[in-house]
Order: C-alpha cells, then sequence, then structure tokens
C-alpha cells in the first residue's frame, strides 16, 4: 500500500492518465485508484481539480521550456531571425502540447502555480526587443503567435484525438466525424466555398498550421515594421 504521496507523484500520474482517459475521464478519484490511496488523501494537495489542471499545465510548460525557448533563446546563430525564434516556440509548443491528449484544452484557460515560465519569456522578448521591438510590440507579437498555437492544437486534437507527434498519426486514428468525403456530399451542392473550406481547416493540419503561422508572423512584421 502506499502510505504517501507527494505533489509531483499526482501530477505525474495525472499526465500519463490524461493520455489514457483524457481530460473528461480525468477525475482525482481515477488518480487516488492509480495511485493506491483515497481519494481525500489527494485534497492534501489540491482542493479541487482545477488547482490540479493548474499544476499539470505548469508542468507540461517545464517540460517544455528547454527545446521551447532555452536559456539561450537570445543568443541565436548569425543566419537566425526573430521570425525564426517566434515560429520556433510556436512549433515546439504544439509538438509539445500534441503530446497529451487534450493537450491544448488542458494548457488554455490554466494559471502556471511557480514562475518557471518567467526566465524562458523574458528570452523570448529579450530576443525581439534587441531587434527593434518595444516591449509592449514584444509582448503583444508573442500573445498573439501563443494564443493562435493553442487554439490550432484545441482544434487539431478534436480531428486526432490521440496523442503523439503529427508526423506519426495513422488515418485510423482520425475521428469519423472529421470525414471529407461525407461532408461534402452533405453540403457540397448547395454550399460549394464552405466545402473547399473543409480541406483547409480539416485537411492536411501540418500545412495549415505553418500557413497561419507564417499570416501570424506577416501580420506581425508589417505591423509593427520589422
Amino acid at each position: 500500500m502506499v502510505s504517501r504521496i507527494d505533489r509531483n507523484q499526482v501530477v505525474d500520474t495525472a499526465l500519463r492518465l490524461l493520455n489514457e482517459v483524457g481530460l473528461d475521464g480525468l477525475t482525482l478519484r481515477r488518480i487516488a485508484k492509480e495511485l493506491n490511496v483515497q481519494a481525500p488523501a489527494l485534497y492534501w494537495h489540491f482542493k479541487n481539480k482545477q488547482e490540479l489542471l493548474d499544476e499539470m499545465a505548469t508542468a507540461m510548460l517545464r517540460r517544455m521550456t528547454s527545446p521551447l525557448l532555452g536559456p539561450d533563446a537570445g543568443e541565436r546563430g548569425p543566419g537566425e531571425t526573430w521570425q525564426d525564434a517566434l515560429s520556433d516556440a510556436c512549433r515546439v509548443m504544439r509538438r509539445g502540447l500534441l503530446g497529451y491528449r487534450d493537450g491544448g484544452k488542458v494548457f488554455s484557460g490554466t494559471r502556471m502555480t511557480d514562475e518557471s515560465y518567467a526566465m524562458p519569456l523574458d528570452a523570448l522578448l529579450r530576443l525581439l526587443t534587441t531587434a527593434g521591438f518595444s516591449a509592449h510590440q514584444a509582448a503583444r507579437a508573442w500573445w498573439t503567435a501563443y494564443n493562435f498555437t493553442v487554439g490550432v492544437v484545441i482544434e487539431e486534437q478534436s480531428v486526432y484525438p490521440e496523442p503523439g507527434d503529427p508526423a506519426d498519426r495513422r488515418p485510423e486514428s482520425r475521428d469519423p466525424a472529421y470525414d471529407l468525403a461525407s461532408r461534402s456530399e452533405r453540403i457540397g451542392e448547395q454550399y460549394p466555398l464552405a466545402m473547399a473550406a473543409g480541406d483547409e481547416m480539416f485537411g492536411d493540419l501540418e500545412r495549415s498550421f505553418e500557413e497561419g503561422l507564417r499570416i501570424i508572423v506577416a501580420g506581425v512584421a508589417a505591423t509593427t515594421g520589422r
């Protein structure tokens, strides 16, 4: 029997179970059963599920921090630009969140439980300000790109609920509700433009993300004069 558990054990177990049961199936009772303790034992560490989700999101960010922005984010190579830095941050965040079932939903709207986010955020903002952005412009650029990325992941995980690297996706892991052929049959004759939009929204999601990211970066450049 497990007589004592710590906060990290609960979070690690919750993140593992998340990949098995998804956000809706993740309950404190389920986590307690996995840890072989009574549910009230978890309340020593988390008052409710939202507090646990906040800690899970913080742990996810810690795991992404090094490749996402890294301690040397302000020291890019001579051929790298602020566009590269901003785009790479979004790409790594997307891949990191896709590694967890419902990772986008868990991450969205949660509050960080410590200051581990501050170092990588400061490093990216410093790179942007070194490139000529004002502090306000740098923060707005990242916040816009960040929200785009999290939103894309939430939608993407509706189409492909299984966690993992998008490069390893199997056709059968696609939710049948997003079958493009049946969608075309339902609306194609009457709404041809809406039908054609389906391929952009639910077809090649990697291409869709990259093209959307280019729009974001180009918009940042256009509105800041960078």
